[in-house]
């Protein structure tokens, strides 16, 4: 399924990462937690397989796996995605790796790279991430986001004394109070799934990009 033109603007110009997670809880054994795929008034959330990240590098495979399994249950494992990927010690590089390893694994052409990189986000690019996300969400897709989160503004859990550069999965969102739900690998302080303010998130991605 391909969205309507007008969503399939890219924003801005690419910017790499490397993506290290120092301190982060990772389980020999991934864990699997599902929320509901409702809509109930202005909110929708998927139904996902949630995975804790199997190194510390592997945050991008980790994100991109979990965005999947909103729309099939045949998922390649971690090590899988990381290969496709050209994942390394150093991580993933760019988010356009998850977009094609999604839209490879999925049978699609669905999945987009978005750039952020003014930093505060200009608010045509706050206006686009939005729509994309409920536009993905409503269609059954979730999205994975490059962040970097440095002391000062960061996820629950998440070391206050370190930068942190990562994927996360978006995987609903809630129009009443700006919210939006994260799956998030990394397991920082236990926080696996869980909500944050979409201007937060808005706040994380520059100078990186999402996936959508």
């Amino acid at each position: 399924m391909q969205r309507r033109g007008f969503l399939r603007a890219v924003v801005g110009v690419a910017a790499a990462s490397a993506l290290v997670l120092p301190g982060a809880a990772f389980a020999s054994a991934p864990a699997a937690v599902a929320p509901s795929d409702v809509r109930v008034a202005g909110a929708k959330s998927l139904n996902v397989q949630y995975q804790v990240q199997e190194t510390g590098y592997w945050c991008g495979p980790a994100a991109a796996r979990i965005a999947m399994s909103a729309r099939t249950g045949a998922l390649p494992s971690q090590g899988d995605l990381a290969a496709q990927m050209g994942t390394t010690e150093n991580g993933t590089d760019h988010i356009g790796q998850i977009a094609n390893a999604l839209n490879a694994n999925l049978g699609t052409t669905w999945y987009e790279v978005k750039e952020m990189p003014n930093d505060p986000p200009s608010q045509a690019q706050k206006d686009l991430l939005w729509q994309d996300i409920v536009t993905d969400v409503d269609n059954g897709y979730a999205v994975v986001a490059n962040i970097v989160a440095p002391p000062g503004n960061q996820p629950p859990g998440y070391p206050p004394d370190q930068t942190i550069y990562h994927y996360f999965t978006v995987i609903g969102y809630n129009s009443d109070n700006m919210t939006v739900h994260i799956a998030d690998s990394a397991n920082f302080g236990g926080n696996q799934i869980y909500w944050l303010s979409f201007d937060q998130l808005a706040s994380l991605i520059p100078p990186k990009g999402y996936a959508a």
